[in-house]
């Protein structure tokens, strides 16, 4: 039977998670089609249809789904999952909204996070804070999945795949309505896709010296990242959070300022390809992955680096 992906996009294109996803799906079976839903989708599923390995892109364009609302996408997509065995989309937030409403209405279990495909129906995901890799096996007719996007590489584009369009079929009814939307805009890149995260921890010591970060992030055109510390004590913003109950990230480059390495930290960025750790403490958990360590006091070394890299 065929996999399904849904398409993660904004502003008028699709987001690498679904590129990702694709490639996840494609071990999971041969005929991988993706579905773009909500309104002027012609340019999303145009860029859909480009990706290898993808069949056919199934287009529902309809008013009731501009806004994107996971309810609303969650009934069309089970609506037609029955003709799927897989069903697929990137680990982000927007799958976590979207992906335990489609399992909870065709009655299966969801496996989240998967980092990767053993066989049509088994597949691997990290557990207890990824120090444990557990195998799991769903008999369930629709194996729902969400794909650890540090786990797999996007696919490649060259493809010329159907773009088939279909008349939405849910019954919505007034389930849930948007009320507002805040979009934060930064000229950085973005957290989980930037090659340079630059992340700070409670040793920054407050919301104003965390902007100590910056000339350093501006000299490596990276990612500001925050540990969960920081974020609690207010020194950043919620959607900088590094972890296990924030963002994934496994850049080339990973600077953890002032972050001593609490396990549900290190299980949000040890996947990176090099760490590099500035701490005054030299007993830090952070050292214990850190490819690169200085032990020293980070109001010195921070400005120093920053300085050198002019």
């Amino acid at each position: 039977m065929s996999a399904l992906v849904i398409a993660e996009y904004e502003s008028g294109q699709l987001k690498p998670a679904t590129a990702i996803a694709v490639t996840a799906a494609k071990v999971c079976s041969d005929d991988v089609h993706i579905l773009v839903i909500g309104s002027d989708i012609a340019p999303i599923a145009k860029e859909a249809a480009a990706l290898t390995g993808v069949t056919k892109v199934l287009a529902i364009e309809d008013m009731n789904f501009k806004d994107g609302l996971a309810e609303h996408i969650a009934a069309e997509v089970a609506g037609i999952a029955g003709t799927y065995e897989h069903i697929l989309a990137g680990a982000t937030s927007f799958a976590k909204n979207l992906l335990p409403r489609v399992a909870a209405l065709l009655d299966v279990t969801q496996v989240s996070e998967i980092t990767k495909v053993v066989s049509a129906d088994t597949f691997e995901r990290p557990i207890y804070a990824g120090n444990a890799i557990a195998t799991v096996q769903v008999l369930d007719p629709i194996k729902v999945l969400s794909v650890r996007t540090t786990s797999f590489v996007a696919t490649e584009t060259g493809n010329d795949a159907a773009v088939e369009y279909r008349l939405s079929a849910a019954q919505l009814g007034a389930v849930a309505t948007l009320v507002g939307r805040e979009t934060v805009k930064s000229e950085r890149p973005e957290l989980t896709a930037a090659k340079v995260v630059v992340s700070g921890g409670r040793g920054m010591g407050s919301a104003e010296d965390f902007h100590l970060l910056e000339p350093l992030a501006d000299k490596l055109n990276a990612a500001i990242g925050a540990s969960r510390a920081a974020v609690d004590a207010g020194f950043a913003a919620n959607d900088l959070q590094v972890g296990q109950t924030g963002k994934i990230v496994a850049p080339q480059l990973y600077v953890a300022v002032g972050i001593s390495g609490a396990i549900q930290h290190l299980a949000g960025m040890k996947d990176s390809k090099v760490i590099v750790a500035i701490n005054k403490d030299a007993e830090a958990p952070i050292f214990s992955v850190a490819d690169y360590g200085i032990v020293g006091d980070l109001f010195e070394i921070v400005p120093a680096i920053a300085k050198a890299l002019q």
